[in-house]
């Protein structure tokens, strides 16, 4: 099974910045398709962003243009920038993996088989 530790959480205002980062064990990371996920208090859990094996990325609208999902594969590790940080951006946040290297359904949380515990962000006003 494959271990993924969050980091990078934290309180910022709103129009802030933070930068998430995912290490991965056990496997390459090139060798999985990878994914940011949140979930806020009373909401269920919504793809962010991901990024394939090779390398393709998809965002949620609500993220586009303010977020960047990236990928280490020397380190082992992804990352997610976060530009332009709203209070609706408040969540805990997850990396996930699956092996699928398909394009398909890269939001869909359960098309993953492997989570990490998250990280706390929250965007203040």
């Amino acid at each position: 099974q494959v271990q993924l530790v969050e980091s990078g959480g934290g309180s910022v205002q709103a129009g802030g910045s933070l930068r998430l980062s995912c290490a991965v064990s056990t496997y390459p990371i090139s060798t999985y398709t990878m994914g940011w996920f949140r979930q806020a208090p009373g909401k269920e859990r919504e793809g962010v962003a991901a990024i394939s094996i090779g390398g393709f990325t998809r965002y949620a609208d609500s993220v586009k243009g303010r977020f960047t999902i990236s990928k280490d594969n020397d380190n082992n590790t992804l990352y997610l920038q976060m530009n332009t940080l709203k209070p609706e951006d408040t969540a805990m946040y997850y990396c996930a993996a699956r092996t699928s290297s398909t394009r398909l359904n890269l939001l869909v949380d359960n098309t993953y088989s492997d989570w990490g515990q998250g990280t706390q962000v929250t965007v203040s006003s």
